[in-house]
């Protein structure tokens, strides 16, 4: 009889650990190894997200590299669905595809749209987890037809990513930064817009995601400063990670927001060390500084 109980002991213990394991989440798959060069990988990605029933809105070279490229797509159902999430819940209406290019093999990378959703939609879910998973599923699928999706980039708890931070006195999700505040939507619209075609503080529009009738919308923000935007903190954090890019501004009413660089970076880098992040500790004010720009704040 002890010889079973003990068994029974172990057993239990081993799927236990298993559940454990099932329960992390990364924030990235590689799908796969295209040939060719950058133009023909990049049409073979675009033409499976269309193929699978969303859009691409917008593509950009982080860090002005050749190298690097990224796919911006969104489709009506997943906008509905942000709008469910009132505290800035626009921010994961747009899903991203990397193409990175080193020494002529291009590697292709999507950001995991769970583990996006969990972190930006966990705290305010409430009764969607269904729809959740099913786009999450619908965008792994339309993927996993160029090649077998492999987690990387680190992990986290799937129970943890509602409430992320990345240590003690470090923002939340919902500890955004002020923008600035404008005296209507369409002033903040048109501002955005402008100084986005002016390339203000070094940055360009990668895509501009509106929702008609909801004065709402979002602006995905290419950083291509030398010296403080993602040439500069890409090389210290990882550039295998690109496909949590463009940073983006979310315009809500009157107000224009952002996540905060210590939530963002780290949320996306699980794998910093504190060395690390120390590294580019100048990096979320810089960020700042370029999206306060954009916005026109004084």
């Amino acid at each position: 009889m002890k010889k079973i109980s003990l068994f029974v002991v172990m057993m239990i213990t081993l799927i236990s650990l298993n559940s454990v394991a099932q329960e992390e989440l990364s924030p990235y798959f590689k799908v796969a190894e295209l040939d060719g060069n950058m133009e023909k990988a990049a049409a073979q990605v675009s033409e499976a997200i269309t193929t699978g029933g969303f859009e691409v809105i917008g593509k950009y070279n982080p860090a002005e590299k050749s190298e690097f490229l990224v796919i911006c797509f969104t489709n009506n159902k997943l906008k509905n669905l942000s709008l469910q999430f009132k505290d800035r819940g626009a921010l994961a209406s747009v899903l991203k595809a990397a193409l990175v290019n080193e020494n002529g093999k291009i590697t292709l990378s999507i950001l995991n749209p769970e583990y996006m959703f969990l972190a930006y939609w966990g705290e305010q879910l409430s009764g969607q987890e269904k729809q959740l998973t099913a786009m999450s599923d619908k965008v792994k699928n339309i993927f996993a037809e160029l090649g077998k999706l492999e987690p990387f980039g680190g992990f986290e708890e799937k129970e943890d990513l509602p409430d992320y931070h990345y240590m003690m006195m470090m923002p939340y999700f919902d500890d955004p930064v002020e923008l600035n505040e404008f005296s209507s939507f369409e002033e903040g619209l048109n501002t955005i817009r402008k100084n986005l075609e002016a390339k203000t503080g070094n940055t360009v529009k990668v895509f501009e995601q509106l929702f008609e009738g909801k004065e709402i919308a979002v602006f995905g923000v290419g950083l291509w400063d030398k010296e403080e935007g993602e040439a500069a903190f890409l090389p210290i954090i990882g550039e295998s990670h690109i496909a949590n890019l463009p940073y983006e501004i979310i315009l809500q009413g009157k107000e224009a927001t952002m996540l905060h660089g210590k939530y963002r970076i780290a949320i996306y880098w699980p794998e910093l060390t504190m060395g690390t992040f120390m590294k580019i500790n100048s990096t979320p004010g810089n960020i700042e500084d370029m999206m306060e720009a954009v916005c026109g704040a004084d």
